[in-house]
């Protein structure tokens, strides 16, 4: 562990001279990797430098107690070993996790996309449920929510919704939700009272800035036609709908929430490049993902992650087998408990491979 760290703290020493040198100054580009670099290790290395000063003062004060002390002095730096020792594992523990190879998008806004998968309307009901439950967790982080497109159902259900969260951390906490979200319950239009299982599907994509992913003017094939309502009714008669297909994945994105063309398009582009981006991700992932299985899942958007049970007003995480029984608070958006726990998951695993890789 300790190489590791120093091979940090040299980096982030040369990170520093780097930083200084005007050719990399004249760089926006290469000054805004190498600042993010930085930024990114500050912590590790703060840390890392407590440490090595708490560790000295330690074995200074061992070192005296070698010596030929009085009763007073001797009592004095017993009590400050006492002190400094339970301070050395609470540093090396927090290192252990600062170590952790960081997901380069955990600081980046998200992208996400619901559906409404296997039960019709009710189905659709259910990704409205989860959209205003995103909603709110994201307001309560004191995060900006941004619908992008959407296909509203007429009873207050979306075919499909997809929105941007802007705030920092947004996709390092939103992203254990891509899967396949199950619900059971009584539906609204069930009159004898049967308890219905739908689902629908989360997909959770961290936005992509122009420089992380490069999309050539003529890949990109753009349509326009006029937007329309719930029901297929015309929201407005201008062109202002915006169809983006890039040619060589396929991918198709629409936009249509705003008035404007020109903010139609610009929101389709947000939206394509995070997943052309993230099919580029995915092929790159899928020979370590079919080796390495992780509990809190692959990010596969067919696997079953969550049940909420509203009779027995109970939701269950299947992939870490939590169940809480505060399903009414949970669709307030009142995830905390669930994220943290998926967190903690995550970065044991993480730990634990690290730990492996060094045996």
């Amino acid at each position: 562990m300790f190489d590791r760290l120093q091979s940090v703290e040299d980096r982030y020493d040369r990170l520093n001279e780097l930083l200084s040198d005007p050719d990399i100054v004249n760089d926006t580009n290469k000054l805004r990797t190498l600042s993010k670099e930085q930024s990114d290790l500050q912590d590790t290395v703060d840390a890392y430098r407590e440490y090595k000063d708490i560790k000295a003062q330690l074995a200074e004060a061992k070192a005296m107690l070698e010596e030929k002390l009085d009763a007073d002095m001797r009592e004095m730096v017993k009590e400050e070993v006492n002190e400094l020792e339970p301070q050395i594992e609470a540093i090396e523990e927090r290192l252990n996790l600062l170590l952790i190879p960081k997901d380069p998008n955990d600081d980046k806004n998200v992208i996400i996309e619901i559906r409404g998968a296997a039960g019709g309307d009710e189905a659709a009901l259910f990704a409205g449920n989860l959209f205003r439950m995103y909603s709110r967790f994201a307001y309560a982080q004191g995060w900006k929510v941004d619908v992008m497109d959407s296909s509203p159902t007429g009873i207050g259900g979306y075919k499909e919704v997809i929105f941007m969260i802007n705030g920092t951390g947004a996709y390092s906490k939103m992203k254990y939700e891509n899967g396949a979200h199950r619900v059971q319950r009584v539906p609204e239009t069930e009159s004898g009272g049967r308890i219905h299982t739908s689902t629908a599907t989360v997909a959770c994509l961290p936005e992509v800035e122009e420089v992380d992913v490069e999309i050539h003017e003529n890949d990109i094939r753009t349509d326009t036609y006029a937007s329309s309502g719930a029901g297929g009714q015309s929201v407005n008669t201008t062109m202002s709908a915006v169809r983006l297909t890039h040619i060589p994945t396929g991918t198709v994105v629409t936009c249509q929430d705003e008035k404007s063309q020109i903010k139609n398009k610009a929101k389709a582009m947000t939206v394509l490049r995070a997943r052309v981006a993230d099919k580029f991700r995915q092929e790159a992932q899928a020979e370590y993902d079919s080796v390495r299985k992780s509990a809190v899942g692959t990010g596969d958007r067919s696997e079953r992650i969550r049940t909420y049970n509203y009779p027995q007003n109970r939701v269950t995480d299947h992939r870490v087998g939590l169940t809480i029984q505060k399903l009414d608070q949970i669709m307030e958006g009142k995830l905390d408990e669930i994220v943290d726990v998926l967190i903690l998951t995550d970065q044991s695993e993480r730990l634990d491979r690290m730990n492996e890789s060094d045996v």
